[in-house]
């Protein structure tokens, strides 16, 4: 089994892989406040409540976007499964040409999605990762990761206007039954989340139109992220849904550095 973890600034995602198949995942909380011994304790406990046992786990994979975290996850796996994990960079063997100014920018939530999204359904492609921010990767028909476009998260923007102004409540995300909102919780819910739709869909036609360009044809539009499931149901662009591409990818760029090693 494999054991690929995720860390963005908002959750942490643990999944686990029996070859090909995600058999068991947990969302947790990102707290850079955790130490090793009580990520360890926590992820004994989920593996176990699933039937695994620790020693099942063969190798171990590591997307981070938040460095403090890194390293205290490095510690856990070194302490509690015996194993220096793979961190995800653009340091390692991706199989994909990175064509960013200073590929070690792109950050390794994004590489993973772009080595497992081309695996996938080939390219040109469009990957949109609705997380702390909404991000947007696009990959070349051969396979190139070509760069992309960054934007605030949804729960991001809800957030900042609930911290920035004194007399908007911080509010839970669901779409209020009119556009035109009669309260200021709905107002909110409408401008966050159609606006976040409407934003979708014009980078998407913007995107598109630069691609084709370069690329001869459109390109799919692939979703991931927390918000993925949600805003997939409110659009007509994404071709496809994928809640959990990031693991997908960890565990394919594990097994290319496992072959290769």
């Amino acid at each position: 089994m494999l054991l690929a973890i995720d860390i963005g600034n908002t959750h942490t995602v643990f999944g686990i892989f029996q070859g090909v198949a995600l058999k068991a995942d947990w969302r947790v909380s990102s707290t850079a406040q955790k130490t090793e011994d009580e990520v360890g304790t926590q992820l004994l406990q989920f593996l176990r409540g699933g039937g695994i046992e620790p020693s099942a786990i063969q190798s171990i994979g590591l997307s981070s976007v938040v460095p403090n975290l890194t390293d205290i996850f490095r510690r856990m796996a070194e302490k509690y499964f015996g194993q220096s994990p793979v961190i995800i960079g653009s340091n390692l063997d991706l199989g994909i040409s990175i064509r960013y100014k200073d590929p070690s920018a792109v950050g390794a939530d994004r590489l993973c999605n772009a080595v497992a999204g081309f695996a996938k359904y080939g390219g040109p492609l469009i990957i949109v990762d609705f997380g702390t921010a909404t991000t947007y990767d696009i990959i070349a028909a051969n396979g190139d990761y070509l760069g992309g476009v960054i934007s605030a998260g949804v729960e991001t923007s809800a957030a900042d206007l609930h911290r920035r102004a004194a007399r908007l409540p911080k509010i839970k995300l669901h779409l209020p039954k009119q556009l035109i909102a009669t309260d200021t919780v709905a107002s909110m819910q409408a401008g966050i989340l159609y606006g976040a739709i409407d934003s979708l869909e014009g980078m998407i036609r913007r995107l598109q139109k630069e691609i084709h360009t370069r690329e001869g044809k459109a390109a799919r539009v692939i979703a991931t992220g927390g918000f993925s499931t949600f805003i997939s149901r409110q659009t007509q662009v994404l071709s496809a849904t994928e809640p959990t591409l990031v693991l997908d990818g960890v565990r394919l760029i594990v097994e290319r550095i496992r072959k290769a090693g």
